[in-house]
């Protein structure tokens, strides 16, 4: 969850929200507006981005009013502001008016430092909202949504919905609101599996397995869980190489048991089953076919193409009818 200094007043005169996590600025800014409105229903709120900031276009809107109205300024993605704009913002810093609120959103970093320097120099209250890359992030952000709706959630069941959802935090606050409006009590895992079964099954292995059983249907819902969750391209093409040659290397083999296969092959004994399933409707040229395809995908997903999705449906099309060649 964002993190704030220790002025928490969301009615402070500058409220500087410094990151690139788009839904923990967006909350940045709506808990100034709530509670600007708490205080005044009527609060005029302008939302404005740097090109619609020009030279004197602040002065204006923080200029006193007749009527001493409370008003929240949101300047989105300061650090692209003009150099004679940030003049402006850096001298209302200075001298901040009352009854206004600014809100600068930033995204940290190099660009636009001087202007986050002034702002934190002029005792500006600061949310951080980085982005959330490492899972315990994401991890520790939805036990925290639990936390703020008042509900209970198990750890597994976090751990759950961070594995099914994916990366997306704004997909990750949404589930936690439907399981909370849904489910009475303790949210388990068995809960967040009922609701979000498909997404969290979903993997570059599941997409391998229903592609070559020749279930081009499912592959492909699969797979867009599968990306939509966070799923390199790149695993996916792995994986499906690592399905064909499977099947490929099992069908040369000579018979036996198993375990005997399982040396010769270098697999676990349990996959000698699992693909001995699979290669029923395999010809040696279907392989040949769709080992063809999955070099192209990854080629594709590496930068020879201009859409890695279709690279991949197109492999896994392609994948689930050489599937089917035997007896065609």
């Amino acid at each position: 969850m964002a993190r704030k200094t220790a002025n928490d007043d969301p009615l402070a005169s500058v409220t500087l929200a410094v990151g690139q996590e788009d839904l923990l600025l967006d909350r940045a800014v709506q808990e100034v507006v709530a509670a600007a409105r708490a205080a005044d229903a009527d609060t005029d709120v302008r939302d404005l981005t740097p090109d619609q900031l020009q030279p004197g276009t602040l002065a204006e809107l923080t200029s006193p009013s007749l009527f001493a109205e409370r008003k929240v300024v949101v300047v989105r993605n300061a650090q692209d502001l003009s150099a004679d704009t940030v003049k402006d913002v850096k001298a209302y810093l200075s001298a901040p008016a009352e009854e206004i609120t600014l809100v600068l959103l930033h995204a940290g970093g190099v660009k636009g430092k001087g202007l986050l320097d002034a702002a934190r120099k002029a005792g500006a209250r600061e949310v951080a909202c980085p982005k959330m890359t490492k899972p315990a992030d994401r991890l520790a952000f939805v036990r925290g949504e639990f936390r703020a709706a008042g509900r209970s959630a198990t750890p597994e069941a976090c751990q759950s919905l961070v594995d099914a959802i994916g990366s997306d935090l704004r997909e990750l606050a949404s589930a936690v609101s439907q399981l909370v409006a849904d489910v009475e009590g303790t949210i388990d895992e068995t809960v967040v599996g009922r609701y979000y079964t498909g997404r969290a099954e979903a993997s570059s292995f599941e997409v391998a397995d229903r592609a070559v059983e020749g279930r081009a249907a499912e592959a492909l819902e699969a797979l867009r869980w599968a990306l939509s969750t966070g799923v390199a391209p790149v695993l996916i093409t792995s994986a499906l190489a690592q399905g064909v040659r499977a099947i490929g290397k099992l069908s040369s083999a000579r018979g036996g048991r198993p375990a005997d296969l399982a040396r010769e092959l270098g697999m676990p004994p349990w996959k000698i089953d699992r693909v001995r399933q699979q290669m029923r409707g395999w010809t040696p040229d279907g392989v040949s076919v769709a080992l063809r395809a999955v070099a192209e995908a990854d080629a594709g997903v590496k930068g020879g193409g201009d859409d890695p999705d279709y690279a991949l449906e197109k492999a896994i099309v392609t994948i689930a009818r050489a599937a089917r060649s035997r007896g065609r």
